[in-house]
């Protein structure tokens, strides 16, 4: 597994703003996709590109293009989404599917499956699973595999903060045979008794779209 943590003075800018508990929502959205476009520079620096001729005022060339198939994009319901807007503007031309996916509470490393929106076949594709929060590690474990069955074996995960025990589960239960890699703004200290990460954000489906009870 490679992970890669964000150093740079507008990430920690706009993260800062982000945690503060009296972020409005419609603020807390905007950040969420200003730092997954900064967030998806890195995670994209292995995306696959061909050679493309064209021709431009000046004089004939040849550029990059993203190859085929296109790259796929994977929210996990549903705090995912709203990170789906700035990764969708870096990769206009990637296809995205679903995965619904919630921590058992009771058994918070194991995960329930309740949505799938997917390509039967991912044999091929670069896939990117977005989902904010990096907490147990076991939604991230559960859906790397999820999308693994389907025949993926390049899955780069973009999370907003992790917890050093998601981390290190990841790394414990992770498919080897997967070319795997983790790109997140921040790793912070800790998981409470809750395994909510601290000092964290708290919910960040909650803040993003308010409460559901």
């Amino acid at each position: 597994m490679e992970l890669h943590v964000l150093d740079h003075p507008l990430v920690a800018h706009k993260l800062t703003v982000l945690r503060d508990k009296n972020t409005p929502s419609h603020t807390f959205r905007e950040l969420i996709s200003e730092l997954v476009m900064l967030e998806t520079y890195e995670a994209t620096r292995g995306l696959e590109v061909v050679d493309k001729p064209i021709e431009t005022p000046v004089a004939p060339m040849v550029g990059k293009h993203i190859a085929e198939p296109r790259p796929l994009i994977v929210p996990v319901l549903r705090a995912g989404l709203g990170m789906l807007d700035g990764m969708t503007k870096m990769i206009s031309s990637a296809e995205v599917g679903f995965l619904g996916m919630k921590r058992d509470e009771e058994h918070p490393t194991q995960q329930i499956t309740y949505a799938n929106r997917l390509p039967e076949d991912l044999s091929g594709r670069q896939c990117f699973l977005i989902d904010p929060m990096l907490a147990t590690g076991g939604t991230l474990v559960a859906a790397t595999h999820y999308l693994a069955e389907r025949g993926a074996k390049d899955v780069t995960a973009i999370n907003i903060i992790a917890a050093p025990e998601g981390i290190k589960f990841v790394e414990e239960h992770i498919d080897p045979s997967i070319s795997f890699k983790v790109v997140v703004c921040a790793v912070d200290e800790s998981l409470n008794e809750k395994c909510y990460i601290v000092p964290g954000l708290g919910d960040a489906g909650d803040r993003l779209y308010g409460v559901i009870d």
